[in-house]
């Protein structure tokens, strides 16, 4: 396993994400998962305390009550760097929706810290996101209540996801003159193969990260990149995954073309070769594999020790 340091706390450079667990992943296969991935040297695990709410029948607790579970089981909390989620709850229970959800005032979110703690079965968190916006409530009551959860050491640092790269750094700059913790951990889906601008992607609010906010990571080194979708729900080997209009425009092919010429030139599988590209970029970017199995799983571990030589890296870039 590789690692990565983001302001202060060190992180494996995959991300396992437990959206599944507790729901379409059972309690005994997402230990087994866990298990697995630790054993393999992984050490940072994503959930959120809205997984996975728009499943029939589910709440939202099950993702982070499974992972608490793991923890009991094995005593391994000192070995997991654990992120979470605050702001897209729905309020009322049994709505599939994100029309009506907790938001980012301080009462919100810190009934929901304290949910999280709950269910985590722990005492603290280590990267706490808020997950989507909510420009309802002053951005100085959201940045001061995350910072005071950072004083009091109930998290070690601040992540942000889905927000317009302008309010994030809007965010930041308020927290720096505050001399508080600002987020550094940005959650934003993305991939090898891109969507297109002007067209929605298929999952209600998942933001992609656009070359802007590329640039901005690239120039804030606090910063990093945890890139959610990453295989795009499997689109790039399963033919039952189609991949979504978004990406109906000249570059897939290209990019599909270029991605299965590398992978046969490597040995590797396509999924590999995408993790691959990612960690490789000049960006800091940590890949965020939902993982549903223990064969998903070795397939992913397996790709970060992937070197993709400087020649089929330009193959890949200029394809897209």
């Amino acid at each position: 396993m590789k690692y990565r340091t983001v302001s202060g706390v060190r992180v494996s450079a995959l991300c396992l994400g437990a959206l599944p667990f507790g729901t379409s992943v059972d309690e005994k296969t997402s230990f087994a998962i866990l298990d697995r991935y630790v054993d393999a040297g992984g050490t940072f695990v994503d959930t959120s305390d809205n997984y996975a709410f728009w499943l029939d029948g589910a709440t939202g607790d099950e993702s982070e009550t499974v992972l608490g579970n793991w923890l009991e089981r094995t005593g391994a909390r000192d070995q997991v760097v654990i992120g979470t989620k605050v702001g897209a709850r729905p309020r009322t229970p049994g709505d599939r929706t994100l029309d009506d959800v907790e938001g980012l005032s301080a009462a919100a979110i810190r009934a929901a810290f304290a949910g999280s703690l709950e269910r985590l079965a722990t005492d603290r968190v280590d990267i706490y996101y808020t997950h989507v916006e909510d420009r309802s409530v002053p951005l100085d009551e959201t940045v001061e209540t995350l910072a005071d959860l950072v004083r009091d050491g109930s998290v070690r640092a601040l992540g942000v996801s889905n927000h317009a790269i302008w309010l994030v750094e809007r965010a930041r700059s308020v927290a720096r003159a505050q001399d508080a913790a600002a987020y550094t951990f940005l959650q934003y889906r993305y991939s090898y193969l891109q969507p297109r601008s002007d067209y929605p992607l298929p999952a209600s609010g998942h933001v992609h990260a656009s070359s802007e906010l590329l640039d901005y990571v690239r120039s804030e080194p606090d910063t990093a990149l945890v890139a959610y979708s990453p295989l795009i729900t499997g689109a790039y080997t399963r033919s039952d995954r189609p991949l979504s209009h978004a990406y109906d425009h000249p570059g897939t092919p290209a990019g599909l073309e270029a991605l299965h010429e590398v992978a046969a030139t490597t040995g590797a599988t396509p999924n590999q070769v995408v993790l691959a590209w990612l960690l490789g970029r000049d960006v800091p970017i940590i890949p965020l594999v939902g993982i549903s199995s223990l064969a998903q799983l070795d397939e992913a571990l397996d790709a970060v020790d992937l070197e993709l030589s400087p020649a089929l890296r330009q193959r890949l870039d200029d394809a897209r």
